[in-house]
């Protein structure tokens, strides 16, 4: 797995897989807002499967 998720990138996917995760915990949405799980983890390993399908890459060179 090579990193293909940029800094900024990175920080905009773990904040709202937080707000998600969080807001699903105070019960202000419903269950549905634990797939914040999903955006927090490809955030913090910083690799999207979907961006490897759509060859997309946020990182840049190396």
């Amino acid at each position: 797995m090579k990193a293909n998720v940029g800094t900024v990138d990175m920080i905009i996917r773990i904040l709202v897989g937080l707000a998600l995760i969080g807001l699903a915990i105070a019960e202000v949405i419903g269950w549905w807002g634990y797939i914040g799980v999903v955006p927090l983890l490809t955030g913090l390993i910083k690799f999207c499967p979907a961006y490897t399908l759509l060859g997309i890459n946020t990182k840049g060179k190396e």
